[in-house]
């Protein structure tokens, strides 16, 4: 079976985009003017806001330097142990912070330095919904998907023009399969992307197109998984689940052997008041051990996907916490060393900033090889704080998080933690304080993919009340935390320790 899906994988839509490629060019999948290709000089992170609150001190509903925002985009850095570096990009800005740039960086292991940054390209809006994602092929060229929030902008998939750098890349010409013919793909959200060696590319991701479903429904949000062996020729989109208004998912892969994915549903209960993302809840787990061709429960039920609103309260369900009336907000998903799924995830009693809908939970489930194990963490003071899960070789599981109350209380992120589990989760000690008294918020540590023990987070900061200035920052697997230059006078230059 896994022979003859990657043969399919491989082959077919590869014949399918040779007869394709013209008129993909031509009809324009992707704006050749949006490349630019240009250095900037200096790290500066992008500033957002969504949804301002009426009558809320605290202003908005999540706000602040959202560069490595949202959680359901993945990665933002990748290490290549082939030249010892760490790629990563990011939500950029002007120095006027009016747009959103799309920028890569590099980290160079050995000398401890960074380059200047490449500008990609404007994505003409300010939204933190559209900062790129990074992925390294086997020969090692650099990929950016240039995500879109919704269907209102186009989306782009670029590559590095020469392998293990950053400073040109082309625009490709993606296709996808719609009815057995490649069709331009120009439009996709939430990008989770990861390239398994010798296999190609694997997408989790968002779409908007209610079609995928087909038929008349309330989706708004349909999880949904790709394929590509080439980053060119994609797959038909593989529909995952389009329960009620829709969902949120965090993906993860062990070892080449199980994709799976995450996600809470978006309810339609209009007599209770509770429509949409708003009221995002309940906790799902699907996998797949034959690279997305069949779905199961962690426990091994078959499942047929997509799945739709009969299986609401079916076996993928992780926990009911629509029943507790508690929100869910997704931060990542990892596995254990026997390839178990671990969950982390922050439940709260509703979807405003400041202290009425505390406590906000940050919370591990563990499955344990017979059920879900839920383990507590840590507090914080905002849905979207954030933090990234780490399971090292030696068992020991490792969490860094903006679960410290920061200046801006009640606003998105905080201060940074560095937190241990030696017990699978069961117990936690914060091992380091690692950011104090910061002017402002910190927001969104992310993990890499194969992170490097001296690059091992990447994040920015804002103020979570206002506009400002964004700066980023990395931290080592100790906690220690650097500052990326926000003006470089050279074409290299040391991050500074904070």
């Amino acid at each position: 079976m896994i022979h003859n899906f990657f043969r399919r994988l491989a082959l077919v839509p590869v014949l399918f985009c040779f007869a394709s490629a013209v008129f993909a060019a031509d009809d324009a999948a992707g704006d050749p003017a949006a490349l630019l290709n240009t250095k900037d000089d200096g790290y500066r992170g992008i500033w957002y806001y969504n949804q301002k609150l009426e009558n809320n001190e605290f202003i908005y509903k999540y706000s602040g330097g959202l560069g490595t925002y949202p959680a359901n985009h993945y990665p933002f850095a990748v290490y290549a142990p082939e030249v010892n570096k760490t790629f990563f990009c990011y939500g950029g800005t002007d120095k006027e912070g009016k747009t959103l740039l799309h920028e890569v960086g590099v980290f160079d292991h050995e000398t401890k330095t960074v380059s200047r940054p490449t500008i990609l390209l404007d994505k003409g809006t300010a939204d933190a919904h559209d900062n790129p994602v990074i992925s390294l092929d086997d020969d090692g060229y650099i990929w950016i998907f240039s995500t879109s929030h919704g269907t209102k902008r186009p989306s782009w998939i670029y590559k590095s023009v020469h392998p293990y750098d950053i400073d040109e890349f082309e625009l490709t010409s993606p296709t996808k399969l719609e009815n057995g013919r490649a069709v331009p793909m120009d439009n996709f959200s939430y990008v989770q992307v990861r390239h398994l060696p010798k296999k190609g590319f694997f997408c989790f991701f968002t779409t908007y197109d209610r079609a995928l479903l087909g038929g008349e429904h309330k989706v708004q949000r349909t999880l949904a998984l790709m394929t590509s062996a080439d980053g060119v020729c994609w797959s038909a989109w593989r529909p995952l689940a389009g329960m009620a208004i829709g969902h949120y998912q965090n993906s993860g892969v062990w070892q080449n052997k199980i994709l799976g994915t995450a996600f809470n549903y978006h309810p339609d209960r209009p007599d209770e008041g509770r429509v949409g993302l708003n009221w995002r809840t309940n906790l799902y787990y699907i996998e797949s051990r034959d690279f997305g061709e069949t779905w199961q429960t962690v426990d091994g039920q078959t499942l047929n996907v997509p799945l739709r609103d009969d299986q609401i309260a079916g076996p993928a369900l992780v926990h009911d916490y629509e029943a507790e009336g508690l929100n869910v907000y997704m931060m990542d998903l990892v596995y254990d060393n026997e390839g178990r799924p671990v969950i982390f995830y922050i439940t709260s009693r509703g979807y405003r900033s400041g202290p009425e809908d505390a406590p906000r939970i940050w919370r591990t489930a563990h499955w344990n090889g017979e059920k879900w194990e839920i383990h507590a963490i840590t507090e914080s003071d905002n849905n979207y704080d954030f933090g990234s899960l780490y399971i090292g070789g030696d068992g020991v599981w490792r969490m860094i998080g903006t679960d410290g109350i920061g200046p801006q209380a009640y606003n998105t992120g905080g201060e940074v933690s560095l937190w241990i589990s030696a017990d699978e989760g069961k117990s936690w000690t914060r091992k380091k304080q690692m950011t104090v008294n910061s002017p402002q918020n910190h927001c969104y540590p992310r993990r890499p993919i194969d992170a490097h023990p001296d690059f091992y987070a990447i994040w920015a900061d804002g103020n979570g009340r206002h506009p400002s200035e964004s700066n980023l920052f990395f931290c080592d697997i100790e906690g220690n935390v650097y500052r990326l230059p926000r003006l470089m006078e050279g074409e290299i230059a040391a991050p500074a320790k904070e």
